[in-house]
């Protein structure tokens, strides 16, 4: 992202100007025909690939003594670009800083040089260097283009100083602007982390609605739905995420639980249920107690009690405690399912780790008194009435059930007296 191309070429007997289209016309000095031959030669050698061959024609030229300092400075610009292409880049600079060291350069081998060398320090991972090259290149500078500016920017960024990495930025932004262009995307992203450094989320969210209309990437739209999570918006979050979920780009099991979170956050149950059901069947959400009860719970918001059921007694057998088959009996008492409660409830005691049995034992007396077994849930009543957190509602149940049984058992007798 930091340097989209790099591509360095020796200055030659012309200076180049790298700080804008238009520049000053300057006199070149004079070069002797003796050291444009032997430049010439190491040239050649170069561009044949010979690069020893040409160090040596260079070195051999470095030992003559009388050569004029742009004589001298054109030298080690061939050697600096010698270096360069064998990959030799402390070489280089050190080559280009000879360069610089000599007096009365034409202002375009000069410009030419320091952004040279910037972005050679770049390479080799200096940022203090790069930055403050690349600084000095701005002074002699005629006419910046975007690419210093997006140039220095990059430095302060590496160096972490995002506040300075971003007016340069921000300036090459503003030129490619005014000039009707598209951002580059590498701008655009360096804009992004630097204003997510800055915790600048706003600014960082109009950057990230360019990126997703100018180079439509999913992990832009992903980045964009978690800066709204980041500021609580998560209405746009399960916007986004659902789009990309129908186009098939949540591949991920981790994305789609998220966004069946946001569904239940939102108020949105069915959708819930259906994201986790499909991912569960696709092997993508983990079937494991978590996924499986949030999917009976989706379900149950959902008013789809029977459909509910499947998931969590699937948790309920996965699982180390009773819980589960509680909250499996508690749904199946909602459904008048009542045999079905007593025996996840049984289940339940059995596994033990309650986090509440007298709960338990209040919800077994109710089920067994549904199915008339009004002993037994007498005593379920009885043992739940121990636990100071349960005694009154068992007592209350309790006299119930007598009262309940008492008079059925009336009802049984007259009924026989009067078929007799």
């Amino acid at each position: 992202m930091l340097l989209a191309s790099l591509a360095f070429v020796p200055a030659g007997l012309v200076a180049q100007d790298n700080g804008g289209s238009e520049r000053k016309t300057e006199k070149t000095p004079a070069m002797s025909q003796k050291v444009y031959d032997a430049l010439t030669k190491a040239q050649e050698l170069i561009e044949e690939k010979k690069y020893n061959e040409g160090l040596a024609a260079l070195r051999e030229l470095e030992r003559q003594e009388g050569l004029e300092p742009y004589e001298k400075a054109q030298m080690y610009n061939y050697f600096a670009y010698t270096y360069f292409t064998m990959e030799r880049y402390k070489d280089a600079i050190d080559a280009y800083r000879k360069v610089l060291a000599q007096p009365e350069l034409p202002t375009g081998l000069v410009r030419n040089s320091l952004y040279t060398v910037a972005q050679l320090y770049f390479i080799t991972e200096e940022y203090r260097n790069a930055v403050d090259t690349i600084n000095k290149w701005f002074e002699v500078a005629e006419k910046p283009t975007e690419n210093a500016y997006m140039l220095l920017g990059q430095g302060y960024y590496q160096l972490e100083e995002y506040k300075k990495a971003l007016d340069p930025l921000k300036k090459a932004y503003r030129m490619v602007r005014e000039k009707g262009e598209k951002p580059k995307e590498n701008l655009l992203l360096l804009l992004r982390v630097i204003y997510f450094n800055l915790e600048d989320y706003q600014n960082m969210i109009a950057i990230l609605k360019e990126l997703v209309d100018m180079y439509p990437k999913n992990e832009y739209w992903l980045t964009l739905a978690g800066v709204y999570s980041e500021l609580k918006q998560y209405e746009k979050q399960m916007s986004i995420l659902e789009i990309l979920y129908e186009r098939g780009a949540l591949e991920r099991g981790a994305q789609q639980l998220n966004l069946a979170n946001l569904f239940l956050l939102n108020d949105v149950p069915y959708k819930a249920a259906q994201v986790l059901e499909k991912g569960i069947n696709e092997g993508k959400i983990e079937e494991d107690v978590r996924n499986l009860r949030l999917l009976s719970q989706a379900w149950s918001q959902a008013q789809y009690p029977e459909e509910s059921i499947p998931p969590l007694k699937k948790a309920a057998q996965k699982s180390d405690d009773g819980d589960l088959h509680m909250r499996l009996a508690q749904s199946y008492i909602n459904l008048d399912r009542y045999e079905e409660a007593v025996s996840e409830l049984r289940t339940a005691f059995d596994k033990g780790n309650l986090k509440r049995p007298d709960q338990a034992r209040v919800m077994l007396g109710m089920a067994l008194f549904e199915l008339e077994r009004f002993d037994a849930s007498k005593e379920a009543f009885r043992l739940a009435s121990r636990d100071d957190r349960s005694r009154k509602a068992a007592e209350q149940w309790l006299s119930y059930v007598s009262n309940e049984q008492t008079r059925k058992d009336q009802l049984r007798k007259s009924l026989e007296q009067r078929r007799q």
